[in-house]
């Protein structure tokens, strides 16, 4: 007589098959949903918008807690996407989750560009956008200390408006996966080489760069990024939290903006192909950026493994600013799920609200 023991293997695959199944008919099924439904809702968390102005949104989240920190946070977007990235969904918002932990929350998000915004420049965005809306933020808050936040380019653009403003009024700095030398760059071995990529040529034809050029250029630098996904989506049909939470990454990954073209041209030139943030020969309307200027407290949090912004990329700005309070936090995951998704609620968040408390009061 077979041992009891000996059964177990053949339960456990009968088991197996039989969830396999059950999977696969629910994926025929999602999958029939998936392509007749709207996606979810993001961005929800309630909010009121202070000032718009061309490409400018500038809102202001309202508190949950009973005690607020004193100095104010002002995250700033890539201006290659929309900020609700920071604003998923209930239970995977960064914003939420720090109003929850009592701080006062403003977004400097991007609308697209029109023609006629065509020659914004770098200059527009750390000299006017981002002073602009820190002298709001202070009016409305009533406090002149102010934390900025940035993500990707806008942590660029957060870094140089630092290094052009030493006099103030940042109280801290806070980046999440800037780039600063970009000779160790993905976009120096894609199509933005030097040797044969005419940017201005491009730049002079169309004037702003279309957000499906945008969306190319990410794709040439992760080829089977896209369909990876894809293939991971279809594994996964069956589970309706991973599905939602695809849906809200993917859509804010197609909602790309399109650029300025002068600002495009001045990336390609001044970083991509010149380095001049890390060599120190970036000059900004008219004045060399030295990021040894920068000397407020400063977290740089990197994701270890991050395609488009490789940690080599980023690592250069602890040693270049002339801060003394600096930390350099490396944390597992890639570009977007360091800020946004499961392993950002266990890790990135609670590390930033760690942070940023002791220099909030």
């Amino acid at each position: 007589m077979a041992s009891p023991l000996g059964s177990k293997p053949a339960v456990s695959l009968a088991g197996r098959l039989r969830t396999e199944v059950q999977r696969l008919i629910q994926r025929r099924l999602k999958g029939l949903e998936y392509l007749a439904s709207p996606g979810p809702m993001v961005g929800m968390t309630p909010k009121t918008l202070l000032h718009r102005c061309g490409t400018v949104s500038l809102y202001h989240y309202h508190a949950t807690a009973d005690e607020v920190y004193r100095v104010p946070l002002l995250f700033v977007m890539a201006p290659t996407n929309k900020a609700y990235i920071f604003d998923l969904a209930k239970g995977q918002s960064l914003i939420e989750f720090l109003l929850h932990r009592g701080y006062d929350v403003y977004v400097l998000d991007w609308n697209a560009p029109t023609l006629e915004e065509r020659h914004l420049k770098i200059e527009n965005y750390v000299l006017d956008f981002i002073p602009d809306c820190i002298r709001r933020v202070q009016e409305d808050s009533g406090v002149q200390d102010i934390t900025l936040v940035g993500y990707c380019m806008a942590g660029v653009l957060a870094t140089i408006y630092a290094a052009l403003h030493a006099e103030g009024p940042l109280k801290n700095l806070v980046c999440f996966t800037t780039p600063i030398d970009w000779s160790q760059s993905p976009w120096q071995r894609s199509g933005a080489q030097q040797d044969h990529f005419e940017v201005d040529r491009l730049v002079d034809r169309l004037g702003i760069i279309p957000a499906r050029l945008i969306i190319q250029a990410f794709d040439m630098l992760r080829p089977a990024g896209r369909l990876a996904g894809q293939i991971r989506l279809w594994d996964n049909m069956w589970n309706d939290d991973y599905v939602r939470g695809y849906r809200m990454m993917t859509g804010w990954g197609d909602e790309t903006l399109p650029l300025a073209g002068d600002y495009f041209r001045q990336i390609v030139k001044e970083l991509v192909w010149k380095n001049g943030l890390n060599n120190g020969s970036l000059r900004i309307g008219g004045r060399t950026v030295d990021l040894q200027e920068i000397t407020v407290p400063l977290l740089h949090v990197l994701a270890q493994y991050d395609t488009l912004v490789p940690p080599a990329s980023a690592q250069p700005l602890l040693a270049k600013v002339g801060s003394h309070d600096k930390e350099e936090l490396i944390l597992p995951g890639g570009h977007v799920s360091l800020v946004a998704g499961p392993a950002a609620v266990k890790r990135m968040w609670p590390a930033l609200d760690q942070w940023l408390g002791r220099r909030s009061l």
